[in-house]
């Protein structure tokens, strides 16, 4: 079997230790300084010939996010929000040594070895958020801490009890929101489908498929709410814009494997097609429940050659049956060294 097919078959039984053990989230691939604005202005002459039988702008194929670059800002170099071609060819390797699964890491759990991931290599930005222009979430309202840090008590006092004690991506249900849109370390490509009046978007990490409408009906009722919210397009211009909302409250946390922000976010998303390889895409995340003011992050897409794989998520977790088996082990331990103890 080819590496590739080995690396998309969802062996996900390393992600609650590389949420533990990584400090960066590895992001996408197209070395571009600048996007938003400047990258959509471009697509009067290039992206607008692209366009399918019936008319709409085309962002058909296979698409990935691939990069090193992370969602924050690098630690690397904290105060910059673009870097040179020659400064990201020096920071590039940096990051490249920090992130290697293959130097020592005392005290760290390491999956596997670093021949598996697929990270690609760094932009010339130094965060996918763009806004907040330090490259930093904005803070937290005390309503959004105090559920967070309610979040990550419960995950410590109980993190095995049952698989209900577990991430969604744990359990190979989804990544969420704004998750499943975000790269990492693999699998984190996309193949986008269009049919008159609908937009697919098929996400290759634990198999997610968002089906788009795109004519004109309302948002789904307030009591229905989905792990991957209920979204709406519509086209402005060559822009494919996306709003989400409805989504569950079953997926709160700010970790490397899930980005989940709960039940009150909206998400719009903007997809322009800025040439024949490549899709300027951004969103922004609006919650004024848990979030101080919104934020947006930019995370080009780049065309790729390659098939979207089957993820085969539930078939190769055997994480989640050694996290609750180890649990119940270590529970019959204590009980059996308690009753040795003398009364």
């Amino acid at each position: 079997m080819s590496k590739e097919s080995h690396m998309r078959t969802g062996l996900i039984g390393f992600m609650s230790a590389i949420g533990a053990g990584l400090a960066v989230v590895s992001l996408f691939p197209v070395d571009v300084a600048g996007q938003g604005a400047a990258a959509r202005a471009a697509t009067t002459t290039t992206a607008s010939v692209l366009r399918t039988p019936w008319g709409d702008p085309d962002l058909q194929g296979a698409w990935t996010n691939t990069t090193t670059t992370p969602f924050e800002r690098l630690p690397e170099v904290p105060d910059k929000a673009v870097l040179t071609e020659a400064e990201r060819v020096d920071v590039a390797r940096k990051v490249d040594e920090r992130i290697n699964q293959d130097r020592p890491r005392p005290g760290q759990v390491v999956p596997y070895n670093d021949f598996w991931y697929e990270r690609g290599t760094l932009s010339n930005r130094t965060a996918l958020i763009i806004d907040p222009p330090e490259g930093k979430l904005p803070p937290l309202t005390p309503q959004g801490q105090k559920r967070l840090d309610g979040v990550a008590a419960s995950r410590k006092a109980r993190p095995a009890d049952s698989w209900l004690d577990r991430s969604p991506s744990d359990r190979c249900i989804t990544r969420s929101m704004p998750g499943a849109m975000m790269p990492g370390f693999y699998n984190h490509n996309y193949r986008i489908l269009q049919t008159p009046g609908y937009v697919t978007i098929l996400v290759e990490m634990i198999h997610d498929a968002r089906i788009i409408p795109l004519d004109g009906r309302p948002h789904l009722q307030e009591p229905v709410r989905q792990w991957l919210g209920d979204s709406r397009g519509r086209w402005e211009g060559s822009t494919l814009v996306v709003e989400t909302t409805n989504f569950n409250d079953k997926a709160f946390e700010n970790g490397l494997v899930t980005r989940g922000f709960g039940g009150n976010q909206r998400m719009v998303e903007r997809f322009t097609r800025v040439g024949a390889n490549a899709i300027d895409y951004q969103f922004t995340i609006e919650d004024p429940t848990t979030f101080t003011k919104p934020w947006t992050v930019s995370a080009p897409m780049a065309k790729m050659d390659d098939p979207l794989y089957e993820y085969a998520c539930h078939e190769g977790n055997y994480a989640l049956s050694g996290i609750l088996g180890g649990a119940r082990a270590d529970e019959k331990a204590a009980a059996e060294a308690a009753q040795k103890q003398p009364r």
